[in-house]
């Protein structure tokens, strides 16, 4: 292999956010001036409370002024990912994550809960669909935009993800990850989104960003411990209802929320359905709804958004499951790799197999995505990172051999000692 085919599953676009305004259906436009103002107000208490490091984020916007712009300029987004060295990108909503200045109106995009009344959500969520059918018309073999769908108005839902799927956003559709006060997920209200899903190959996302926020108060420290928790508790709610069971060809993805937290979910599913010690005296309600092990629906329907992939999480790959594992670069997010992509894969996949390096990469999300990698191959000789750029010798990767042999060891009964984790 000369260059890896990178395809980042996690990039980020949206719009300055008043320029969302046009792209509204009339209706709403007087209700976002008023939305607009109150936003303004809440940004401007959370600097004054100390809840956002202003001084990183007047560094953040110093240094990288032009390439933010390609949260959505088309042109620029292609000089900024090139040199990432990404070929193909999914594209979520919310450009800024600094200081939320190119969002999704109403508050639709990542942080989106049902607090906010489901017309206003879907009119949010319908405007930047249109705008990112036209950004990623530029580029539609690169680029694969995911729809925002609020999911609670099932007709309207299903209407729209027909709507955004003739439009070119082939990347999905984003759902919020809390559904209170309306049913949860694993309610059979929702199987004509999952049906329409299925049929049009469209992955269904979580995404990290929402929380119980009201709860927390001035303490962020409990948003960063919980936002992770609330946007993967969709997907045991999917899986132990049997939705896998009933629409076996639905994906489902957890983005930007670490795979950290997938070998013990994993791992405590799969015994508790193997009925150990701890699970026999539950009744057979507890299975009756799949015919496999939760495991085995993981890696059949589910794909975790890793983004910025640790060592930690690469060390437990094999656990994990190196076909359900996509990277991302985050752009323009600070908290991902861009604009020091290259180091940041170096640093992480120096001592990781070819193979598993381009599964985790790219090849998994272009399965995931449907990607033309016939068509993106040029690209990746142009711009992909070699095996030599990641510093990828070839060398000491038997210290792999223990983990590779043990997989998940609650079904192979095999146990690796040591995690060799590095750097």
């Amino acid at each position: 292999m000369n260059n890896y085919l990178v395809i980042s599953a996690d990039c980020h676009a949206g719009l300055p956010n008043r320029q969302y305004r046009e792209w509204l259906d009339p209706a709403f436009r007087n209700t976002f001036d008023e939305y607009q103002a109150a936003r303004a107000a809440m940004e401007a208490e959370l600097a004054e409370r100390g809840l956002r490091n202003e001084e990183f984020a007047e560094e953040w916007e110093h240094e990288n002024a032009e390439g933010l712009q390609g949260g959505w300029d088309a042109h620029r987004r292609y000089q900024e990912l090139d040199a990432d060295g990404v070929v193909g990108e999914v594209i979520f909503p919310d450009a800024d994550a600094v200081t939320a200045g190119a969002s999704a109106p109403f508050g639709a995009g990542l942080g989106a809960t049902a607090d906010v009344p489901v017309d206003l959500l879907m009119a949010g969520a319908q405007a930047h669909n249109r705008w990112l059918a036209e950004l990623c018309s530029d580029s539609p073999h690169r680029r694969a935009g995911v729809a925002i769908v609020p999911i609670f108005d099932v007709d309207a839902a299903v209407a729209e993800i027909k709507r955004a799927r003739e439009s070119g956003l082939r990347g999905g559709i984003l759902i919020p990850s809390m559904w209170q006060p309306y049913e949860p997920y694993h309610d059979a209200k929702y199987d004509p989104v999952w049906a329409v899903c299925s049929e049009l190959e469209m992955p269904v996302h979580v995404h990290s960003g929402a929380a119980d926020r009201a709860s927390y108060g001035e303490y962020v420290g409990m948003y960063v411990a919980e936002v992770r928790w609330w946007s993967t508790r969709p997907l045991w709610f999917l899986l132990w209802s049997g939705t896998f069971e009933r629409f076996p060809e639905l994906a489902f993805v957890t983005t930007e929320c670490g795979a950290f937290w997938a070998p013990d979910l994993l791992w405590t599913s799969d015994i508790v359905y193997d009925r150990e010690h701890a699970a026999k005296k539950l009744g057979k309600q507890l299975t009756e709804h799949l015919s496999m092990r939760p495991s085995e629906y993981f890696d059949r329907n589910c794909f975790i958004g890793a983004s910025n992939t640790r060592r930690r999480e690469l060390a437990r790959r094999y656990e994990i499951g190196i076909g359900n594992l996509m990277w991302g670069n985050d752009f323009p997010h600070p908290e991902g790799t861009w604009p020091h992509t290259k180091e940041w894969l170096k640093n992480a996949f120096s001592d990781i197999p070819v193979d598993e390096t381009q599964r985790i990469l790219g090849s998994n999300a272009a399965e995931c995505y449907h990607f033309d990698t016939a068509a993106l191959e040029p690209l990746a000789a142009k711009f992909g990172p070699t095996p030599a750029e990641l510093g990828q010798t070839g060398e000491g990767l038997d210290k792999w051999a223990d983990l590779a042999a043990a997989g998940r060891p609650w079904l192979t009964g095999k146990e690796a000692l040591e995690m060799p984790v590095g750097d």
